[in-house]
């Protein structure tokens, strides 16, 4: 290292490299600190004074990373992996209709955004990988363009930002052009996904936070100007953009705040410019920007998320009641508060949000055949229960008989332990439970609920029901005392068993619509046994009685409340999947993730190995570095008193803690992960190595490299040529274009990286010879939970043909699989109908034959080349035999009120008439 003495203040000799700029305002010595907190060494790296060469150079990275993202920007023209979710939502947005998302609303928005002012209008409905975007005219491509356009971004980003460190105009250009021709964050950022924004908004946060820390190292004589006041806002503007995608942006909060209380810490030292007065000023200042203005922008994106979702949708079941009747058309009237015999009511479960007891006239297929009890979600005449006490009014001579009993005289509240029978209305037969095992749920603790009777019927012990009212849950000491509508939380115990009613997320196959199941649990958790009375009317509640509502929870409530269900779905995606890996794998580019499949070309996500093992291996070498300097501090050398070595930690340092801190929380996460959650980690291990190498060619004399400009350049055109020979390697698979097996498989450097090669023609020519298969990509299996499993595959064979190339055709056919993956005929399948549930399957089997019906080439088995259901979103449904008891929320039994009362009505029309009890009353019942 050169050194040069330099005059400054008081006769002191300050160290610099020879192109060393030291500040105004900072008081330093050869060998001391400075006097102040400012940092030894640093430069003024304001990106607003950069020369106008360095502006055209990140013009023209700008201009060649628009290029490469937009290339082909319309390929595939079909849905492709989660843009079967994250388009989908776009759909809900302009329709208005509520949805559940374990994100924050702000990529979402954006893209609903970049759709409506293309003119989509919303009807398409994004539901199946693959699925055509041309011909109904989705403007797909500008909503692709949003994403690109941001990964486009992050290329000037990270060429501001390492020049922001302190990097030379090469080295930042170098990291510019590893963005680019990284195949990875080219895939990620060409489709309707999230990911791309997430990265733009972390490097911002990156981008400003550099800029803000080279303000405040050059010490008091930059605090509170108007440079230091524009990034230190732009870094809360960043925090809270970046927190409102994903919550991964919690992470980078965490960089941000570590290395601000480590600024405060070094504030506190320093006695000679910073009272206490001002420290807290620097504090204030802090918290505002980095706490109090990512909050407000986090909070005002959920108020313009429910501003715009003001209809019920498939995603309300998930919410409270109180939260639903906030919705169009889930607001209710006034109800009369005080519930008395002879009320009119729909009863609600409390705990899993799965709807009302309700019943309709269809019969359980095993058990006592008896009519089904369910959870239903939706409002619906067979909802209403009359409430009736265990023995019929007193008359002057004889009990009153009929329903109407209760309806003269004065009204009778009902108590705790009050004994009540419930008739169902539409179908005239009353809740009923005996020791039968329940269809589904099969466990000794488990009984059956049922409706049983007839008109007249005057039915017997197993429909009496006692009123225990949980304390605890409910709203007031009236409600405390006797049912009230919404406010009285109570269970309904079996008079005769000891049972508790009770719901849990358990599905009922199709014989029960896919409804939300209901037994009478002995051992039932107290959550799941919680009702509470909705809709309640009776002729005696007139107009002037006392009247009650669902509380409105306000925007506040509202949003605290999406906050926790996000949390507990988001926690509870712990099922495997198809294409996750974990954390340990992803530094080494261990497996990517098969996005789609068609039309024998595919599109996987990978990275560039180039670009990925070169940024490890930069982590790897500050880590070594940092465990030496350690041991050789511990042993009493003062290496930190070396200019560069403290710089080389200063500035590298923050930037590795960035990638760990992107990183290692993932370690702590039982849900599933995906490559593509090391991406915002990428990022900074990508800035690492550029730092890095910067060092080691600029800024290090004793590596001999200094002095030798030509060769820190060579480097640099080296690593870019390599980066852009294996990103063009791999580019077939980021852009879905065409391949050959050959060229496929000697790129695949790695067993673990599981695209398909087969799927590949031979020879390119041979893309002109096939047409287009008909139909689209279908998913990748799942793993079957629970039964038969209903296995549709599709082969694709060669016809023979008098031409000797062979042509493509599409043969569908379905076969029935039970769980262990044995083929089942006609007579087993008919025979297993309405006692188990069918679970779809699909699979796409490739199958090349020449003229003489010979099988020349495999292709890909079990639907390996086209990409699965989305983690977050798509859940399996929930039955008895893989679901543990839990007292969570989950999704609501179905989704579309339209739907469900179709496939009931549907049923009904194929009953040969009149309703009718299923036993006779002569007929003991259990």
């Amino acid at each position: 290292m050169v050194q040069k003495d330099l005059p400054s203040d008081g006769g002191a000799k300050q160290v610099a490299d020879d192109d060393t700029k030291i500040p105004n305002g900072i008081v330093e010595s050869l060998k001391g600190r400075p006097k102040d907190y400012s940092s030894q060494g640093v430069n003024d790296n304001d990106i607003f004074m950069l020369p106008g060469s360095d502006f055209q150079l990140l013009g023209l990275l700008t201009a060649v990373a628009a290029l490469v993202r937009l290339f082909r920007i319309y390929q595939p023209s079909s849905v492709v992996f989660d843009e079967v979710h994250f388009g989908g939502f776009a759909s809900k947005y302009i329709k208005g209709k509520f949805f559940m998302d374990v994100h924050p609303p702000l990529a979402k928005l954006l893209l609903t955004l970049a759709g409506w002012l293309a003119g989509f209008d919303g009807d398409f409905d994004f539901k199946d990988i693959g699925k055509d975007y041309v011909e109904p005219g989705v403007p797909y491509v500008a909503m692709r363009l949003l994403p690109a356009l941001m990964g486009v971004m992050t290329v000037p980003t990270i060429f501001l930002t390492l020049k922001a460190t302190g990097c030379r105009t090469m080295t930042a250009a170098m990291g510019a052009g590893l963005i680019i021709f990284e195949n990875g964050l080219l895939t990620q950022s060409r489709l309707i996904l999230l990911d791309s924004p997430l990265i733009i908004f972390t490097a911002f946060t990156a981008l400003a936070w550099t800029c803000f820390t080279n303000q405040h190292e050059q010490g008091p004589s930059k605090a509170f100007d108007a440079n230091w006041w524009f990034w230190l806002v732009a870094t809360g503007l960043g925090l809270g953009a970046t927190v409102s995608v994903k919550w991964v942006g919690l992470f980078t909060i965490a960089w941000v705040g570590s290395l601000t209380v480590v600024q405060l810490w070094v504030l506190v030292g320093d006695t000679a410019t910073v009272t206490l007065r001002k420290w807290f000023k620097h504090f204030f200042a802090r918290f505002f920007c980095l706490v109090v203005i990512p909050l407000t922008f986090y909070l005002g994106l959920f108020a313009i998320h429910f501003i715009c979702l003001v209809n019920p949708g498939d995603g309300d079941g998930f919410m409270s009641s109180e939260f639903q009747a906030t919705l169009n058309s889930k607001a209710m009237q006034d109800v009369p508060a005080n519930v008395v015999l002879g009320s009119r009511v729909s009863i609600r479960h409390h705990n899993t949000h799965g709807g009302y007891l309700h019943s309709h006239n269809h019969m359980y297929p095993t058990g006592s055949k008896q009519q089904q009890i369910t959870l239903y979600p939706h409002k619906d005449e067979n909802n209403m229960w009359l409430l009736e006490n265990q023995t019929q009014p007193a008359g002057l001579d004889d009990p009153i008989a009929g329903l109407n009993a209760w309806d003269t005289g004065e009204p009778i509240p009902i108590r705790d332990g009050a004994i009540l029978r419930l008739y169902h209305f539409v179908t005239d037969r009353r809740l009923h439970s005996h020791d039968v095992r329940p269809p589904v749920s099969e466990a000794e603790w488990q009984n059956e609920v049922s409706a049983y009777g007839y008109e007249g019927f005057e039915g017997d012990a197993n429909d009496f029901f006692r009123v225990e009212i949980v304390e605890s849950l409910s709203d007031g000491a009236a409600a405390k005392a006797h049912v009230r509508t919404i406010e009285t939380k109570f269970r309904l115990i079996h008079v005769m068993t000891g049972c508790a009613l009770f719901s849990h997320k358990v599905k009922l196959p199709v014989w029960g619509f896919e409804q939300q199941e209901v037994t009478c649990a002995k051992q039932g958790t107290l959550p799941n046994s919680i009702w509470y009375v909705e809709q309640n009317e009776h002729p005696l509640l007139g107009a002037d009685a006392e009247k009650v509502n669902y509380k409105n929870p306000g925007f506040l409530g509202k949003f605290w409340e999406l906050q926790k269900v996000m949390w507990t779905t988001n926690a509870g995606l712990v099922e495997s999947h198809a294409w996750d890996s974990r954390p340990p794998s992803w530094p080494v580019l261990r497996r990517g993730i098969n996005f789609w499949g068609n039309d024998r070309r595919q599109i996987y996500l990978i990275g560039n190995p180039i670009i990925w093992w070169s940024s490890t291996a930069a982590i790897g070498i500050y880590v070594l570095f940092k465990v030496l300097s350690i041991l050789r501090w511990q042993r009493g050398f003062r290496d930190y008193t070396n200019l560069n070595f403290k710089r080389f930690d200063y500035e590298i340092g923050p930037t590795v803690l960035g990638w760990a801190f992107h990183y290692f929380p993932f370690f702590l996460m039982q849900r599933q992960l995906f490559l593509h959650h090391y991406f915002p980690a990428l990022y900074f291990a990508i800035m690492a190595l550029c730092q890095v190498y910067d060092f080691a060619t600029n800024r290090i004399s004793a590596l001999g490299l200094r002095n030798r400009p030509a060769i820190g350049r060579s480097g640099i055109a080296a690593l870019l040529a390599l980066s852009i020979v294996v990103f063009t390697l791999y580019a077939p698979l980021s852009y879905g274009n065409q391949w050959t097996q050959s060229a496929c498989n000697k790129v695949k450097l790695l067993e673990t990286w599981d695209f398909d090669c087969s799927v590949f023609p031979a020879e390119l020519s041979d893309y002109a010879s096939a047409p287009p298969s008909a139909g689209n990509a279908q998913q990748t299996a799942a793993p079957v939970a629970s039964g038969v499993n209903e296995q549709k595959s599709q082969d694709v064979n060669v016809t023979p043909h008098h031409s000797s190339e062979p042509s493509i055709s599409r043969l569908e056919k379905v076969e029935y699989r039970d769980q262990d993956g044995n083929i089942l005929d006609e007579e087993q399948v008919k025979e297993l109908e309405g006692k188990v549930s069918f679970e779809t399957r699909y699979e796409t089997r490739t199958r090349v034959i020449d003229s003489e019906g010979k099988e020349i080439a495999d292709g890909p088995v079990g639907g390996e080349g086209v990409a699965p259901p989305h983690p977050d979103i798509d859940r399996l449904p929930e039955t008895a035999a893989d679901q543990p008891e839990d007292d969570g929320r989950e999704h609501p039994a179905m989704a579309s009120p339209e739907k469900d009362i179709r496939k009931e009505r549907s049923a009904e029309q194929a009953d040969d008439g009149k309703p009718r009890p299923a036993s006779e009353p002569s007929e003991a019942t259990r």
